[in-house]
């Protein structure tokens, strides 16, 4: 993993509101790789991190810069899951237009236009209307549209959610290689282990509330099979004791929890043990389930 440089992503205590409300409060974290999965955040987090979104409290940081500077001063580009695009455009006019929004013009558009659309396997379609072309195309061309903003950081949602199977694995490998050259935030609800993006990771951050209830290589947190994120409603001081009490390995984060079972408890053990403490489990997530 990268070492000796910013953080691609750090937070600081940060609350960030979605309609006069917290979609997320309290999040600090460093992330330590250069290709970042971050699973089962709100989506309010793609869009601050992205640069569309200011945070109500706290600081957000890209690379160390403010994550609206580094959207303001073109060294990141969000690609959001589905936006609205203009039905008779082509994607090549929707990425040239992005190109020209981030201020590029001349002979430097063109070429980031035509490198987006290459990177991306869309010339034979470039020329189509939006409206009659596929989902997965159009959703590369969001991605391609990103890329062509010459942008150094790639901040996107999942691409491939909701995908058919054969459109999945076809547009999975060529998004890999498209971002393959700059760093990435991908957000994502689930990253199964073996899709191309995943597999393109270096690290990954599984999250619970406003708390990182686990980060590391997508591989190593995949193999956690006995060992869960729990949000709950009651003590989790007793709680936590119970459960250490009978050989669990236990992180705190206020109401949130991350159990290593070990080799004696079982999840039927932990809703006893919630039971004992006065609590009700609110959720009860396996690790290992983020990756399948």
């Amino acid at each position: 993993m990268p070492t000796n440089q910013p953080a691609l992503l750090q937070a600081q205590n940060v609350r960030i509101d979605e309609h006069e409300a917290p979609a997320i409060d309290g999040l600090s974290l460093a992330t330590q790789g250069h290709h970042v999965v971050v699973l089962g955040a709100p989506r309010a987090l793609f869009e601050a991190a992205s640069g569309m979104l200011d945070p109500a409290r706290g600081e957000l940081f890209l690379q160390g810069i403010p994550c609206r500077t580094a959207l303001e001063t073109g060294r990141v580009a969000g690609a959001p899951l589905d936006p609205p695009l203009p039905p008779k455009w082509t994607a090549r006019r929707y990425i040239e237009w992005s190109a020209r929004l981030a201020g590029g013009s001349g002979s430097r558009l063109r070429n980031h236009v035509d490198e987006a659309i290459a990177s991306l396997e869309l010339a034979p379609v470039a020329e189509l209307p939006l409206d009659a072309s596929p989902l997965a195309v159009r959703r590369a061309t969001v991605i391609a549209a990103a890329l062509a903003t010459g942008a150094g950081v790639i901040v996107l949602e999942d691409p491939t959610l909701g995908l058919p199977e054969a459109a999945h694995r076809a547009l999975s490998p060529i998004l890999a290689g498209a971002l393959r050259a700059r760093p990435w935030l991908l957000f994502a609800a689930r990253a199964p282990l073996d899709a191309p993006l995943c597999l393109e990771a270096d690290e990954a951050l599984v999250l619970l509330g406003a708390h990182v209830v686990a980060q590391g290589k997508p591989s190593e947190l995949a193999a956690r099979e006995r060992t869960y994120a729990v949000h709950l409603a009651g003590d989790p001081t007793m709680f936590a004791s119970l459960a250490m009490a009978r050989g669990a390995r236990v992180e705190a984060f206020g109401s949130e929890l991350t159990l290593e079972l070990g080799d004696s408890l079982t999840t039927r053990d932990l809703l006893e043990l919630a039971n004992e403490a006065r609590s009700v489990i609110v959720e009860l997530r396996p690790l290992a389930r983020a990756f399948s």
